[in-house]
């Protein structure tokens, strides 16, 4: 039986475990938080195998766990160090997504006297949909003395940022989506478990709510400014739009991308306590679209297409200024997420937007696109960007193939 016919249930269930666990799984799985898009059952499996890789496209699930890590192994076993993690990560997502353990038998069944091989918080749950989506930063890059493709150059400063370089960079990335938060988080708590020794968590957040969809079968979700975001969001359905603006091709100069993109991840601290005091009206101008639709002022449907030429769109309104029209043609494909992180210590929510986006190239399409909006955004009054980092995500794995083995080995 091929993996993706095993569960984490099935497992469990056949080393031993009695029907009557087996059964209390079935149930907890059901009451353990999911919330997975309407019509999309919660046990589903996304394949780990393919072109690209998974979570890209995907249609957005609603919870994330980002985490971003740096290579910790030095010297002449650096590369050597790397392959040997990048194949088992590549395992190990692989039956996860499946809705599998990390390792077989890794929570409960195997030496006793010895540490587990999984964690175990995800046993009796489904895959819910999980994807994980990995990336190479620059820095490991340069550490490996293999040359930056021109796209995964530094960005540069942009105007208000206000980086903390504890939330930046990385020399790896692991995206891990899912219907359910726990499978999400114990994706990413069992590869970070398993590059002990080579790698060190840099930095990571969770997400809810996702705030783009990514598929014309999704609704357009509402971000904690009560707005709904990415309506003009490129879609999976759309294949020429991606292929012109999403997947990286071997004529960009980086054979070993083909099939993959690029990643820029923006940590967006949201002043939500200013934003709540302050008018519709004004809510509603600076936005460009109206709270309860979404329409752009001036149209009653969310889809209808941006008059540009309207007065009632500010010059210095976020739907202009982010707008194809308005940037040459660029688009990018979002798939940002909803934060709260307890407080600032000031009386005030620390939340925002966790901002991921995959792009062809980030220098020609991201950096004009935050260089406007950094300018001449009005909304930057209520907001400030507090991390950052961009990566290469390679073409998704084929058979027997590991994450990024087109780089390591190509």
């Amino acid at each position: 039986m091929s993996l993706r016919g095993f569960t984490r249930r099935r497992l469990l269930g056949a080393a031993g475990a009695g029907t009557a666990l087996v059964g209390a799984g079935v149930a907890g799985g059901y009451l353990a938080g999911s919330s997975a898009e309407p019509g999309r059952p919660e046990q589903a499996v996304v394949p780990f195998r393919g072109v690209h890789q998974a979570g890209i496209v995907t249609p957005a699930q609603d919870r994330l766990h980002f985490v971003a890590l740096d290579v910790t192994a030095t010297g002449p076993i650096l590369r050597q160090a790397v392959v040997a993690l990048l194949r088992r990560w590549t395992t190990a997502a692989e039956r996860m997504t499946a809705g599998a353990e990390a390792a077989p038998g890794g929570a409960v069944n195997r030496n006793p006297a010895a540490p587990p091989t999984d964690t175990g918080e995800a046993l009796d749950l489904p895959a819910a949909s999980l994807t994980l989506t990995f990336g190479i930063g620059g820095s490991l890059l340069d550490k490996l003395g293999i040359p930056r493709p021109a796209a995964l150059a530094d960005l540069p400063p942009f105007q208000r940022d206000q980086l903390d370089p504890a939330l930046s960079g990385g020399d790896l990335c692991i995206q891990a989506c899912a219907d359910d938060p726990q499978v999400a988080v114990h994706a990413v708590r069992n590869l970070v478990r398993m590059g002990f020794g080579t790698t060190a968590v840099r930095w990571s957040q969770l997400g809810f709510g996702r705030t783009s969809s990514t598929s014309t079968a999704q609704q357009t979700h509402r971000n904690l400014f009560g707005f709904k975001d990415g309506t003009n969001n490129l879609k999976a359905e759309d294949t020429a739009a991606l292929d012109e603006h999403v997947w990286a091709d071997p004529a960009d100069g980086a054979p070993w991308m083909a099939g993959g993109s690029y990643l820029v991840a923006r940590r967006i601290r949201m002043h939500v306590e200013t934003w709540d005091r302050t008018s519709l009206t004004e809510q509603e101008s600076l936005t460009g679209r109206t709270k309860g639709t979404g329409a752009p002022i001036g149209a009653t449907d969310e889809f209808a297409p941006v008059d540009l030429g309207s007065p009632l769109i500010a010059d210095d309104a976020h739907i202009r200024l982010a707008s194809a029209s308005a940037l040459g043609g660029v688009r990018i494909l979002r798939r940002g997420y909803n934060f709260v992180d307890g407080s600032d210590g000031a009386g005030h929510l620390n939340a925002g937007l966790f901002f991921l986006a995959f792009m062809r190239d980030p220098q020609r399409q991201f950096v004009p696109m935050q260089s406007a909006l950094a300018r001449y955004d009005r909304m930057m009054e209520y907001i400030e960007h507090t991390g950052s980092a961009v990566f290469a995500c390679p073409g998704g794995p084929a058979d027997g193939a590991y994450w990024g083995q087109s780089l390591l080995e190509g």
